[in-house]
């Protein structure tokens, strides 16, 4: 019996004291080779326009200023969130996402490097970020202080916002699953609709998430510019 709803999410599988559940971060790598070697198949095909689409986006969002390739960061980016998210769907599989462990890596490694980028070339304009246009005197400090909190909590942000949209769909289904043993039959296949519905949920929320964290993670490099 489960003691802890949370001890889904504690990664404790291990095999010869090597942890198991962590594979899932390079398990995606394990889809992308094949399209370099065999014919081009439709899953090849809506994935390069997947992410043309996004290289276009994200090059609108830099703006002039960026440099080429910039935005293949963030292509990538997306790509390694969705596969750990969409991997975390199947079962018996760590959703490696759902860990601050590896979301707020992802986040504070980001946002350290665009400070440290902007305030090294860019300090003018970083100083200057912090007082909108317009600003009266008098409110300018309060300005800069709200300005470098928001600055300060941005990984974390991102980071807590991947991780609860993760465990909170997972949460639902576990709890759902764990009310199906003193159901009858009817009701266990109306559970198993609505975790169906639940589960097309948790796969539009995987993709939307992933897009989110990549989006947002451009906005900020724009700032620095």
């Amino acid at each position: 019996m489960m003691t802890n709803l949370f001890s889904i999410f504690d990664p404790s599988t291990n095999l010869l004291n090597l942890s198991l559940n962590w594979m899932s971060t390079i398990m995606g790598i394990m889809f992308i080779p094949y399209t370099f070697w065999l014919i081009p198949n439709r899953q090849f095909i809506m994935w390069n326009m997947i992410i043309n689409k996004l290289h276009l986006e994200f090059k609108t969002l830099l703006g002039p200023n960026n440099s080429n390739g910039s935005t293949f960061i963030f292509i990538s980016l997306f790509s390694f969130i969705l596969f750990n998210n969409l991997l975390g769907l199947f079962p018996y599989i760590f959703t490696s996402t759902s860990h601050l462990t590896i979301s707020l890596s992802i986040t504070l490694s980001l946002w350290l490097s665009f400070m440290l980028y902007g305030w090294i070339n860019n300090s003018q304009h970083m100083f200057i970020h912090m007082i909108p246009l317009g600003t009266p005197s008098i409110l300018m400090p309060f300005m800069v202080m709200i300005e470098t909190i928001s600055n300060i909590i941005r990984p974390g942000t991102l980071a807590v916002r991947l991780t609860a949209n993760m465990i909170a769909g997972h949460l639902l289904l576990t709890l759902l699953s764990n009310t199906s043993l003193n159901l009858s039959n009817y009701m266990i296949i109306m559970l198993i609709f609505i975790q169906i519905l639940l589960l097309t949920l948790e796969f539009a929320v995987a993709i939307i998430q992933s897009y989110v964290i990549s989006i947002l993670s451009t906005l900020y490099s724009n700032e620095v510019n």
